[in-house]
């Protein structure tokens, strides 16, 4: 069954701090990985792997350049999950 947006926040939130420490609360739709939440490719690629996992989906390398924004990943995995 599809998430809800916010129940895929909540838990990218829960990934991006358990990789990076950023605190989840911070992790918001229109936050930047790379400019607000200073998310280097590595962390990146991490933080894909267990969102892929979690959320039981796939998410090719050639999409993830596209996740700019914490809105972009949430809206690819709910449309991933559909």
């Amino acid at each position: 069954m599809a998430q809800s947006e916010q129940e895929i926040l909540q838990g990218l939130a829960d990934i991006v701090n358990e990789e990076t420490g950023v605190d989840a609360a911070d992790v918001q739709l229109d936050k930047s990985f790379t400019e607000d939440l200073d998310i280097d490719s590595l962390s990146m690629m991490t933080i894909v792997v267990n969102a892929e996992e979690k959320f039981g989906v796939r998410i090719p390398d050639d999409d993830v350049k596209n996740l700019a924004t914490v809105g972009d990943a949430v809206k690819y995995i709910q449309n991933a999950q559909g």
